[in-house]
């Protein structure tokens, strides 16, 4: 097999050669699950960090598809939006302040194994805040294998450097690490995609023999791939998500299944 067509939301791209392990090489291990497809209601504010910290509260707004550990999620016009991002804590209501200049959602389930993620995506330029400084990093990242805060894949597809990056991050020992765990680089490129468009990016990630094969996809176009020889528990299936930071970010058509 040369090449193997894979269609993305209606948008088809072609995988060459070059992305070894394809076919014969890629194991399911038959980690088969009902397809995620969450849907956004009427417009207004979903979940938030608030409900993440205050579990079946009486003035939680609760998510049975996600949870949103820091920042608010909200929705519009049928789409998922973070808010324009600011920092501070944002009560049960998320009213006055959203903190969405640290936003990180993830879905509730954790059986995504073999996966492939997919959503049409939109940012704004990013900002930066009194909290939260300039960096690189600021922009768009999709989560893989999510087991905790400090143990997950993260595949940028939209940092303010315009570099495209997929990192492995697991616990560390050392108390200033952020977040309490380490990320490691496993894969670098450059592609950057305009702000304050719609774009789709899709997100791949499937156990191989040789470890776990990560392929990273915007507008059809395969943009990165690798394979994590070393994913320890990464191996075993986890959450799906999007982290975002200084930036704020619409997105929609988000689904998840078997890959």
């Amino acid at each position: 097999m040369t090449r193997r067509q894979l269609v993305w939301g209606g948008v088809a791209g072609v995988l060459g050669a070059s992305a070894v392990g394809i076919g014969a090489y890629e194991v399911s291990g038959g980690d088969a699950f009902p397809e995620f497809r969450p849907r956004f209601g009427p417009d207004g504010l979903i979940t938030n960090e608030w409900a993440f910290r205050n579990p079946r509260g009486p003035r939680a707004h609760e998510s049975s598809d996600w949870v949103t550990t820091s920042g608010s999620l909200f929705a519009t016009g049928g789409l998922g939006w973070t808010g324009r991002p600011d920092a501070g804590e944002t009560g049960p209501d998320s009213g006055a302040i959203n903190d969405s200049a640290v936003f990180r959602l993830v879905s509730r389930r954790r059986n995504f194994g073999p996966v492939t993620v997919s959503f049409k995506v939109r940012l704004r330029q990013p900002i930066t805040t009194a909290r939260t400084p300039e960096q690189d990093w600021d922009g768009g990242h999709v989560w893989l294998r999510y087991h905790s805060p400090q143990e997950l894949y993260a595949l940028s597809f939209r940092r303010r450097d315009g570099a495209v990056v997929i990192k492995r991050k697991v616990p560390s020992h050392d108390a200033a690490a952020v977040e309490g765990g380490d990320y490691t680089t496993i894969a670098e490129g450059s592609h950057a995609i305009s702000y304050g468009d719609w774009h789709l990016v899709e997100a791949h990630a499937v156990n191989v023999f040789s470890g776990v094969r990560l392929r990273l996809a915007i507008d059809g176009k395969e943009v990165l791939h690798t394979v994590d020889r070393t994913p320890g528990p990464l191996a075993a299936p986890g959450g799906v998500g999007l982290r975002v930071d200084n930036s704020e970010l619409w997105f929609g058509d988000f689904w998840a299944r078997t890959a």
